[in-house]
């Protein structure tokens, strides 16, 4: 996967190949987090940062279980350094920022259990991306998620302000938001054409 640039890896991670829009990964957080634009960038952020830790980690990682011959171990040790992110992101908000710690409620521990962050580390590993790519796709793949909060969050403040029909009013209206964006983002999907 040499001949492929950061930038090509950057945007078809933030826009054709989002992993919220276009491969429907992480939903929980996208669904539960996006009702304040004050919950969603912060939750963005954070997931941006443990899939950048995750990231880092996986390279290391994956050439470590290659080395020594054991593969098998691959999937485990991913799954422990998401979850040391997590609690280290979860202990910073705590003693700087109780309110937002408050705020994310649930959803902070859940990016333990995001499938997007574990797709990170699999996707990096699986297209054998070097140290650069395996970056610069981390970093997409959180802008693109965080993108996806964001777009949410502000469409659903705005409809807050609107008048809606009973029928769709709560998660039927968000549910079909979420198809609405995911239609839109498909219309991106000649940009990463290399992948």
């Amino acid at each position: 996967m040499g001949d492929i640039s950061v930038g090509q890896i950057f945007l078809a991670a933030v826009l054709s190949n989002n992993f919220v829009l276009a491969m429907f990964l992480g939903l929980c957080p996208f669904l539960g987090v996006s009702g304040q634009l004050k919950t969603a960038a912060p939750m963005g952020a954070a997931t941006t940062f443990v899939m950048l830790v995750a990231s880092l980690c996986a390279y290391g990682l994956n050439w470590l279980v290659v080395h020594f011959d054991l593969e098998f171990l691959r999937l485990i040790s991913y799954i422990v350094v998401i979850a040391s992110a997590v609690q280290l992101v979860e202990m910073v908000l705590k003693k700087y920022s109780p309110a937002l710690f408050r705020a994310l409620g649930i959803y902070l521990p859940l990016i333990t259990t995001n499938c997007a962050v574990l797709g990170v580390a699999l996707f990096q590993t699986a297209r054998e991306y070097s140290f650069a790519q395996s970056i610069t796709f981390a970093a997409g793949a959180g802008a693109g998620f965080t993108l996806a909060l964001v777009l949410m969050a502000g469409l659903r403040e705005r409809l807050h302000l609107s008048k809606v029909p009973n029928v769709v009013q709560g998660t039927a209206l968000s549910l079909m938001l979420a198809g609405m964006l995911s239609l839109a983002f498909m219309g991106f999907a000649g940009l990463g054409a290399g992948e």
